[in-house]
């Protein structure tokens, strides 16, 4: 699938299609058209965007890297051209083609220092016109399989993850480290479409009693196993 970064291709392509059945276009002409078929009022606006989706592409920090959900081009991601403390992560697309699709920054490091302890992952996040903007953190067994502890914050019921237009607000997320952990995974990311900032972000251990948002722990004792508890009367 197409996004608007293949603009110029795509007014390329559809002039040649449209030559060989005798309806002759101009370049602007095809290019006018292929803005409107992305939603934008015309060429120059979503020059604009293009223009500044290539300034922030490349530009991640050092030690970070980004991944996409989709297998296309749907956000993009790298430092803030505006504010070198931040970093920005910006729909590329409309709604209808991004759809719950994300994009994150991450960045990956071993757990061999945190096992045992508790750890806090807090940033930063502010947005603009968002579906999702939120942080993550993953923690990896070794040998592979499954997450053995993750949050987005994405099924909070309150300081959860930020919608509409929003300020600098914290966020902040405490997983354990269990002795099996092999990995640890974190970063901010933004779900569906809109503009989402991040800064100062931290990764800390905390006290062992400190709670946990952990949305994938497994409860520790078996419950309920002989269907009675919460039948309907």
């Amino acid at each position: 699938m197409h996004t608007f970064l293949d603009s110029k291709s795509m007014a390329k392509a559809l002039r040649s299609a449209l030559a060989e059945r005798r309806i002759d276009i101009t370049h602007s002409d095809s290019l006018e058209l292929v803005a409107r078929q992305f939603g934008f009022d015309n060429w120059n606006i979503l020059a604009a965007r293009i223009e500044q989706a290539s300034v922030l592409d490349g530009a991640l920090p050092a030690g970070w890297k980004a991944h996409h959900h989709a297998p296309y081009p749907l956000h993009s991601i790298g430092r803030d051209p505006d504010d070198q403390s931040a970093v920005k992560i910006v729909s590329i697309a409309s709604a209808d083609v991004v759809g719950s699709n994300h994009a994150t920054l991450m960045q990956s490091i071993a757990a061999d220092d945190y096992r045992g302890h508790a750890l806090r992952f807090s940033a930063e996040l502010k947005g603009e016109d968002l579906d999702q903007g939120t942080i993550w953190m993953r923690i990896d067994p070794r040998g592979g399989g499954s997450a053995i502890r993750f949050d987005n914050m994405l099924a909070r019921g309150s300081d959860g993850a930020l919608s509409g237009t929003v300020g600098w607000t914290e966020r902040s997320i405490v997983l354990d480290v269990p002795v099996e952990a092999a990995s640890i995974h974190f970063g901010p990311m933004l779900k569906g479409v809109g503009r989402l900032w991040a800064r100062n972000l931290r990764l800390d251990t905390v006290p062992a009693e400190t709670a946990t948002t952990d949305t994938r722990r497994l409860p520790r004792r078996p419950t309920n196993l002989d269907f009675g508890s919460g039948a309907p009367a």
